[in-house]
């Protein structure tokens, strides 16, 4: 609601937040790049069936702080891994513009975020990481099924896929 009520507050917050992130990040990559295999960050951006936020809003609000980060962490020399939940689909090129280089995680049951339309869209452009289903087919699919998805999104994908559940914690019933 701020980005329509007080632009300029939201831009001082996020700029102040920013400005910390990329100092502190710079100093600890500048220590452990060469440990790393990529950066990461991020933030959920949609829910299961859309973005939070408008397009506009993106572009002018969290798009620049993303483009920032992804420099940040090129200029140690090494690729950009950013974490958002949901049916973010329409973002995937702007990412994609600012400098991320992976997508995590690829969340198999929101709209749009599919494993077909996604590699047919962005295969060789961006990698992606997740789309083991954690709603549906870990907490309830036979090691047969979950094998087979597996087997299925790696077709898909190639080389531009790391396996992984769609999201990051699996927790017990």
């Amino acid at each position: 609601v701020k980005m329509y009520t007080h632009p300029e507050v939201v831009h001082a917050v996020t700029r102040r937040v920013v400005d910390f992130l990329v100092s502190a990040n710079t100093a600890l990559l500048r220590q452990t790049a060469p440990y790393l295999s990529a950066g990461f960050f991020g933030n959920d951006l949609g829910t299961q069936i859309s973005m939070m936020v408008s397009l506009d809003c993106f572009d002018e609000f969290i798009l620049p702080s993303i483009r920032r980060i992804a420099d940040t962490i090129r200029q140690a020399g090494l690729p950009g891994a950013f974490h958002s939940c949901g049916a973010i689909e329409p973002l995937i090129p702007r990412l994609i513009d600012a400098g991320v280089e992976l997508l995590h995680p690829l969340q198999a049951r929101a709209r749009g975020m599919d494993a077909e339309t996604l590699a047919s869209r962005y295969r060789g452009r961006l990698i992606f990481m997740g789309g083991v289903d954690t709603q549906q087919l870990l907490p309830f699919g036979t090691p047969e099924q979950v094998r087979a998805e597996v087997l299925r999104l790696r077709g898909i994908f190639g080389d531009d896929f790391i396996v992984s559940p769609s999201h990051e914690a699996l927790l017990p019933n």
